[in-house]
């Protein structure tokens, strides 16, 4: 009967570690494994990222195309769709949103013109599309920048 105590795993499923530098008789004495001179063979190698055996690497073959600016400011987007869920006449900002879950408070706020908006809110947050303004002063509510 099969019981906790006379458990085994299946045969092959556990291997037991290769043993290296035990002498020439187990079959990784000698240069352990590590073949003769060379980077690899030597203790404190570590390989470089992107490192192909002196083959060009990936990254210097692919031509540079582009730019990335730096100094780009990232902003939260909310949409009207997220504003359309406070209660009318409610005043939206960042720490309404900070409340509802609708932003991590990390990045600057800004509201864009995504879904509908039935209700009159009032939004005070960093900024706001034209588009989303128009619709916001459209559903009665009113922006402040």
């Amino acid at each position: 009967m099969l019981k906790l105590n006379n458990l085994s795993p299946a045969a092959g499923a556990r291997k037991q570690r290769k043993r290296i530098g035990r002498g020439h008789g187990s079959g990784h004495g000698k240069t352990s494994g590590r073949g003769h001179k060379g980077a690899r063979s030597r203790s404190g190698y570590s390989l470089a990222g992107g490192f192909e055996g002196g083959q060009m690497p990936l990254h210097r073959r692919l031509p540079k195309r582009g730019f990335t600016n730096i100094f780009k400011t990232e902003y939260a987007i909310v949409t009207l769709a997220q504003l359309d869920t406070f209660e009318s006449g409610a005043v939206v900002d960042v720490k309404a949103l900070l409340e509802a879950g609708i932003i991590d408070g990390q990045k600057p706020v800004k509201v864009l013109a995504n879904g509908q908006l039935t209700k009159a809110v009032t939004v005070d947050v960093d900024k706001v599309s034209k588009g989303a303004a128009d619709k916001i002063t459209e559903a009665g509510g009113t922006v402040k920048e």
